[in-house]
């Protein structure tokens, strides 16, 4: 069976930046566009040149690089009523964006026709017809962005469809289909998408958005039905609950549905795509995404675990390589010797016929139990597990820390200071310093204690801290349960500690990280001697 190619749309640096918190310098949408085009995408849709200064300076920019594959989109909407397409000033800045394409959005459902525009069905046919003839009449790839075209067919078809002829008629090269709302049932793309196929020969596009949760299925369904473009988002993004989410649908696509939408071999960049775009626009990732989330080929529970261990396929849908993810095996409560095995053969232990395995995984679930989480910290597991096996030397000797919070007047700004003293190989360093809390204080003290001895840790930063109180019913008293994460700027690592006192379990938890980090980087301590031992 012949792959059906289908060419991906991307509006991040438009549609996706009209949602909540995502927002982009001119400096991020180039730095987006040439990744997305070096991925292989059709189209990249850069924004809005009639809206506002940004947008016209990216498309300045952009037509002084040259591109591989996509087609730079210019955005923008009709002729407004009583207008003419000559002497439309929004028209005007689309072609002055000099990109080889155009999208202009035109309404298909008769409520926005009355209500938004305050103008006549043909007035409204009229404004979609000759925006097209003009924008292709200066050598504009024109695509038609049918908006609200499912609810305007649903209230009355022949309207919306005499809005796509209106279109064809002016010249577009693509009438996509808009699901404006997010509301339409799959089913609905299905049926509306077939009946519009019977109607025209051009080639048809598709744009939902997430507001019932279905926008990846809607597109999937409209494909499947005869559209041939995809419109969606890195990540989702977009307004309200965002639009579709390419890094769903490409894979769904080319995986499981015989489409071709990427160059060969691009889609196993996607998950570095969807993580770029993320750090670009200052957003945490999503863990638990499909396909491209950090947890979205994790393992927990044993028995899972196990099983994943025979033959993958009995746990796992596609390969996770296959979009650039990898496994993950967890630690927790719920491990069995399998998870411990594999997560130790990932740290250079092999357990699998260990005499002592049954007895790692008992003082693994022991500290579990007692408010230890590994599951978010595999970088204190790999300590432990090195320290049980007294692989582990000591990179210091702590002496002392002190941590001052101080607030001399009312208005002032809470100071925060920590002071740590300790020695490495016998030499004693007592460093000082300031921070927006005592943690990050104590933290800031400790690295700059260690650089005298390991200037490498100068690239490792604190990028997370989470606390957790375990038995509330001991009041101030309670466990506390930190969680730290750390990043070199290229890798993430978690760290956990437990404690009464919240700056002590800090403190556990700051001490894995910074070990864990030099560990990394294959700087080695003084090994004890080897063999099983109870330390923590």
């Amino acid at each position: 069976m012949p792959l059906q190619p289908v060419r991906i749309y991307d509006t991040t640096l438009r549609d996706g930046s009209q949602g909540e918190g995502v927002s982009f310098s001119v400096n991020d949408k180039l730095r987006i566009a040439a990744r997305l085009d070096h991925m292989g995408f059709a189209y990249i849709e850069g924004g809005w040149p009639g809206s506002n200064p940004k947008d016209a300076e990216f498309f300045a920019a952009a037509r002084k690089q040259t591109w591989t594959h996509a087609r730079i989109t210019a955005f923008g909407s009709t002729c407004r009523p009583g207008t003419p397409a000559e002497s439309d000033e929004n028209l005007m800045r689309l072609l002055e964006a000099e990109t080889p394409a155009v999208a202009i959005f035109g309404k298909s459902w008769l409520l926005h026709v009355s209500e938004v525009l305050k103008t006549a069905p043909d007035e409204n046919l009229r404004m979609i017809r000759e925006s097209c003839a003009f924008l292709a009449h200066h050598g504009r790839e024109v695509i038609f962005d049918a908006e609200h075209f499912f609810d305007g067919y649903k209230d009355d078809p022949a309207y919306a469809l005499a809005v796509l002829k209106a279109a064809e008629d002016g010249g577009a090269a693509t009438l996509t289909l808009c699901d404006t709302n997010g509301g339409t049932m799959p089913q609905e793309i299905i049926s509306i998408v077939e009946a519009v196929r019977k109607q025209t020969a051009l080639p048809i596009g598709i744009h939902t958005h997430n507001d019932s949760d279905l926008a990846v299925a809607n597109s999937i369904a409209a494909v499947r039905a005869g559209c041939d473009l995809v419109q969606g988002t890195i990540n989702g993004y977009g307004e309200r609950c965002g639009n579709a989410n390419l890094c769903s649908i490409i894979p769904n696509l080319e995986l499981k549905n015989s489409c071709t939408c990427l160059p060969d071999g691009k889609i196993a960049e996607l998950k570095n795509l969807s993580d770029f775009v993320d750090d670009i626009a200052n957003i945490r990732h999503n863990r638990r995404a499909p396909f491209v989330g950090n947890s979205a080929f994790a393992h927990k529970g044993g028995m899972h675990v196990n099983a994943v261990d025979k033959d993958p396929r009995t746990f796992e849908h596609i390969a996770p390589e296959s979009i650039g993810n990898s496994r993950r095996i967890l630690l927790s409560d719920l491990s069995g010797k399998s998870n411990l095995a594999l997560k130790a053969a990932e740290l250079g232990f092999d357990l699998r016929n260990h005499p002592d395995l049954s007895r790692i995984l008992q003082i693994l679930k022991e500290r579990e139990n007692a408010g230890y989480e590994y599951e978010a910290a595999d970088a204190s597991f790999a300590v432990l597990l090195h320290k049980l096996f007294g692989k582990w030397g000591h990179y210091f000797t702590l002496e002392g820390f002190r941590v001052i919070i101080e607030k001399r007047h009312q208005g002032d700004k809470t100071i925060s200071e920590a002071t740590v003293k300790l020695s490495v190989n016998g030499i004693s360093e007592l460093t000082a310093a300031e921070g927006d809390g005592p943690v990050n204080a104590l933290d800031l003290a400790l690295r700059k204690s260690l650089e005298r001895f390991y200037p490498q840790i100068k690239g490792v930063v604190l990028s997370d801290f989470k606390v957790r109180i375990l038995d509330t019913s001991n009041g101030t008293a309670a466990k506390t349960r930190v969680l730290i994460d750390s990043t070199d700027g290229h890798t993430t690592w978690g760290t956990v500690g437990l404690d009464e006192n919240i700056i002590q379990a800090s403190w556990k938890a700051l001490v894995d990280s910074v070990e864990y980090a030099l560990y990394r980087q294959n700087i080695r301590p003084v090994i004890p001697d080897s063999g099983l031992t109870d330390e923590e």
